[in-house]
């Protein structure tokens, strides 16, 4: 087992869902072999107009032979691994390329950083993930603040990058993932409620929306970006309960158990449609759509 980095492009020629699949041809088939059963960071290439950069961490479960096509394999994401990063981290920071891995002894960089599948380093991995998760931003809604109210204050500890082992644990913990699906979502919808159209900011510069699960972490809806909108307290809460709902065009549907349907009706922006983000491999996907219309939905 080991690290590894995937280049993947909304574009690709490949049958790749990044949250669920990764398609290659036979010649990488031992390289990724070797991040069998371990984490994975995805790079959007540099060559991509406003790339991303690296941009998700997930965990390769298995890798099985493509049965649609001839000397292609798959290797298959875990359940519940992916994370998109609440800060992609650019190819270079800081003047420096942040896949040590990739420089010679010259301190240039080598062939190896054309390859779509390549080995990462656990320090490398680290680093990378430290930069991904980040910290709390501004354009996050007011959840769990604490007040400072003076008084003296310890000097921070400087810090020191933990091992690779220590940060999957922060992948794996709930509220980390909750902070970097906020993030996301809220980037991708530019803070914007995607059914009222309104970009609400309070006093201290946050954004007053939320990030909502189209279908719902208990019933195992994956924290990506396709399964999630940014939608305002009110009309969060109206999702959640079934009483709007979305149809296979998104257009906003109000249910007729909703007392006011009048009321509901007059917050919806003026297309009838969701709102969504301007790349497409951002918008909702069809089947959390469609999982919420049927399950949660009230006809």
């Amino acid at each position: 087992m080991g690290f590894g980095v995937f280049i993947h492009r909304t574009d690709s020629i490949y049958d790749d869902v990044p949250s669920e699949r990764y398609q290659f041809p036979k010649q990488y088939l031992t390289r990724v072999q070797q991040c069998e059963g371990d984490w994975i960071v995805y790079l959007e290439p540099s060559k991509v107009r406003n790339t991303k950069g690296y941009f998700a961490v997930a965990k390769v479960q298995e890798i099985i032979p493509d049965s649609r096509e001839a000397d292609m394999h798959l290797a298959v994401i875990e359940p519940g691994t992916y994370l998109d990063f609440g800060d992609p981290v650019p190819f270079r920071h800081e003047h420096e390329v942040v896949e040590q891995g990739l420089l010679n002894d010259f301190g240039k960089i080598s062939g190896r950083a054309q390859a779509a599948v390549r080995p990462l380093s656990p320090t490398d991995f680290a680093r990378i993930v430290q930069l991904g998760l980040g910290t709390d931003h501004d354009i996050l809604p007011r959840i769990g603040l604490a007040s400072e109210t003076g008084g003296f204050k310890e000097d921070q500890t400087p810090f020191q990058l933990p091992a690779a082992r220590e940060r999957i644990n922060q992948l794996t913990n709930r509220a980390v993932r909750d902070r970097n699906f906020r993030k996301t979502v809220l980037r991708a919808y530019g803070e914007r409620c995607a059914i009222t159209g309104l970009r609400l900011i309070n006093g201290g510069g946050r954004a007053e929306v939320e990030a909502a699960h189209i279908r719902p972490v208990e019933h195992d809806g994956p924290d990506i970006i396709s399964n999630g909108i940014a939608l305002s307290g009110t009309a969060h809460w109206m999702f959640d309960r079934g009483l709007v709902g979305l149809s296979d065009d998104l257009s906003v549907m109000v249910s007729r158990q909703t007392n006011d349907p009048d009321a509901v009706k007059s917050m919806i922006n003026a297309s009838g449609k969701l709102l969504v983000p301007e790349r497409a491999a951002e918008r909702p996907r069809a089947e959390f759509v469609s999982w919420h219309r049927e399950n949660c939905f009230k006809q």
